[in-house]
Parts: C-alpha cells; structure tokens; sequence
C-alpha cells in the first residue's frame, strides 16, 4: 500500500523559502509566516538554519534590513 499524505511545510521550511527568494526577507515578513516573535525568528536564522547548510545574510535596503539565504559550499 502507498503512502499517499504530504507533509505540510514546518515553519523551518517556510523561513528557508522566505530566504530563498532573491529579495529576501525582512524580519516582520518572517514573523508573520511563522507566529514567532522576531528574536525567536532570528536565534533560528542564527542555529537551525545555519545547521541546515545556509548562509545568512543581512543587507540595508532603503533603511529596512532584509536576510537572504544561500547553501554553504
């Protein structure tokens, strides 16, 4: 027999996807995805993630931070 549910995306995966964009994102954008409050979102860009083989980064973009990611080579 087939297993034919899905996993729905868990909040880890849905920052990797805000960060993966090419513009980012900043961090009341990850808030409002996730529920978390902002210095739980950035402690996860600090450990989870990282361990996840991203690289954070953060840019100042017309006086509004935004963090994008990349995978580690």
């Amino acid at each position: 027999m087939t297993n034919t549910t899905t996993r729905s995306a868990s909040k880890l995966d849905q920052l990797e996807v805000l960060l993966m964009r090419k513009d980012g994102a900043n961090i009341a954008e990850m808030v409002t995805a996730t529920g978390w409050q902002a210095h739980s979102v950035r402690g996860v860009m600090a450990g989870a993630l990282k361990k996840r083989g991203l690289t954070i980064i953060s840019e100042k973009i017309d006086g509004v931070r935004r963090y994008r990611a990349g995978k580690s080579a």
